[in-house]
């Protein structure tokens, strides 16, 4: 591990009173399960404040995120994933649930910064794609415009409830108890790789896999570097509100996209790499603001 006084040490610290894998092991089993309970949970009282006919209907309606009700709900329901990590830090761990995050001071500070950086990179990236891709209006403005709060509320919590459980607990509790970062940095990053894998993208899901990896990987070295969960959380929520906000692939979560494009994301080689150049690009501009 690094010495005492690194940033990234002072984040790990407080995960070292309770380090046991086991621990970790059976957080993550309960965490699926409040996860579990917390989505029937969240769908159930939707359903019967909104007065849908079945609460299956609301997740039908959310697995295919094609209107904007429908991806405001798939969004909604990430509160549920953020219920796991923050029940089981105090209760297998005897740790504070700030403690998942960092100091909320500078990761506010690093979160700003690393937005702007990545926003920066999105916005080329995104006038790339217009040209390359045709793109066809989706979402009326107007009533993008007036969902627009809650349309950033929802992407933060998606993006924020994801950090939390991979760059906060599970990253945290492994390099609590192993050294090599092989470990606790490549280790989760493939998990959330492979989380990210859509059968129905055939072969080319793979593709996707690895740029998900590669960013996991790049918001795993901006959370070592930060010893705060803003920066990762930054780069994340910036990444994911351009490609759910502004221009989504038609039927995957394309519901409060302003634009849309026919193409899959990663369906080629080339893509990929475009990604993850713009992946690494917004990568170097945040550690050189985060280094000011």
């Amino acid at each position: 591990m690094p010495s005492d006084s690194t940033p990234f040490e002072d984040y790990v610290a407080p995960a070292r009173t309770r380090p046991e894998v086991w621990r970790l092991v059976l957080g993550l089993l309960l965490g699926l399960g409040v996860y579990a309970g917390g989505l029937v949970l969240y769908f159930s009282l939707l359903g019967a404040v909104v007065g849908v006919p079945s609460a299956s209907w609301l997740v039908d309606v959310a697995t295919r995120s094609e209107r904007p009700f429908g991806t405001l709900v798939l969004l909604g329901s990430f509160a549920a994933m953020v219920a796991g990590p923050l029940l089981m830090a105090p209760m297998l761990h005897q740790r504070g649930i700030g403690t998942l995050i960092g100091p909320l001071r500078q990761a506010l500070r690093d979160f700003g910064r690393v937005a702007l950086c990545t926003a920066a990179v999105q916005v080329a990236a995104l006038l790339f794609w217009v040209t390359a891709y045709d793109v066809s209006p989706n979402v009326d403005f107007g009533l993008w415009a007036m969902l627009l709060p809650l349309s950033l509320a929802g992407v933060l919590l998606q993006t924020g409830a994801e950090e939390l459980v991979f760059r906060g607990y599970i990253m945290q509790q492994l390099a609590a108890r192993f050294c090599s970062p092989m470990i606790w940095g490549v280790l989760p990053a493939v998990g959330f790789g492979l989380l990210h894998r859509d059968p129905a993208m055939g072969s080319e899901t793979w593709h996707l896999v690895f740029a998900t990896g590669i960013f996991a990987l790049i918001a795993t070295d901006l959370t070592v570097r930060t010893g705060t969960l803003g920066a990762a959380w930054g780069l994340h929520f910036t990444n994911n509100a351009g490609a759910i906000l502004i221009l989504s692939t038609e039927g995957n979560i394309s519901g409060l996209s302003l634009f849309t494009t026919p193409y899959l994301p990663g369906a080629t080689g080339w893509q990929v790499v475009f990604d993850c150049f713009a992946l690494l690009v917004a990568w170097r501009l945040a550690r050189r603001f985060l280094a000011r």
